[in-house]
């Protein structure tokens, strides 16, 4: 997203078709936002010190702290495959139609 928007009385499916603008920049951030939520999780779960999950991940400790804190123009989706795979985790993609 380039420009602020203003929104006024519009409802929108996700936060990320109210913020981008278009469906597919929407979908991309969907996609990353899911993947490193997932990711957040099995990282919680695995109850080692960010510096220890980072050498599990192979990634820096600042790098893991920008993924634990949530900052999503860090990461593209390539990456976050790779470190949702590092994870453990198996990523599918569901392709669906979209409604006419």
């Amino acid at each position: 997203m380039t420009q602020s928007k203003t929104i006024t009385g519009e409802v929108f499916a996700s936060v990320w078709d109210a913020l981008e603008d278009t469906p597919a920049e929407a979908a991309h951030m969907r996609l990353r936002s899911e993947l490193m939520t997932a990711i957040r999780h099995v990282v919680s779960t695995w109850g080692v010190t960010q510096a220890a999950a980072a050498r599990r991940l192979n990634v820096t400790q600042p790098r893991l702290n920008d993924l634990l804190r949530g900052r999503i123009n860090n990461f593209g989706l390539d990456a976050l495959i790779v470190l949702a795979a590092r994870a453990g985790l198996n990523v599918r993609m569901q392709i669906e139609r979209t409604a006419a």
